[in-house]
């Protein structure tokens, strides 16, 4: 099952289907799970101060979360609103990358990968709603 194709289903998607924004969504849900998982699996680090990781994880994750929540919703109109919120995830994301990417553990790299393709759809929705 895909989030894309919900997305399209959906009534008033049906005459202008936002590909970009799908993809978004569907990048930003895995981002905010994943950033999850590596905050809990930095707690779990011993032997390294792993603080602002776990800081900007758990805050990338819910940033992601509700930028995912706002952009499923096709009923009513809030662009600017939206585009708003993609550009703030955006940053956000990238924020979290650099900061895992400071990190050798496994996971942090993960985290670090999809954060950077997570800005990079949320760039490219933010500005098919411009």
């Amino acid at each position: 099952m895909s989030i894309r194709k919900m997305i399209s289903l959906h009534p008033n998607s049906a005459a202008h289907h936002n590909q970009a924004l799908a993809d978004a969504v569907h990048h930003l849900m895995y981002c905010a799970k994943m950033c999850l998982s590596c905050a809990d699996a930095c707690q779990a680090e011993s032997g390294h101060d792993m603080t602002q990781c776990i800081r900007l994880c758990s805050d990338c994750s819910d940033i992601c979360e509700v930028t995912a929540r706002l952009g499923t919703r096709r009923t009513g109109d809030d662009n600017l609103i939206l585009r708003e919120l993609l550009e703030l995830c955006a940053r956000m994301c990238e924020q979290c990358a650099a900061e895992c990417e400071r990190h050798e553990h496994e996971h942090c790299k993960l985290c670090a990968q999809i954060c950077r393709e997570c800005a990079a759809d949320c760039r490219n929705a933010a500005q098919s709603l411009a």
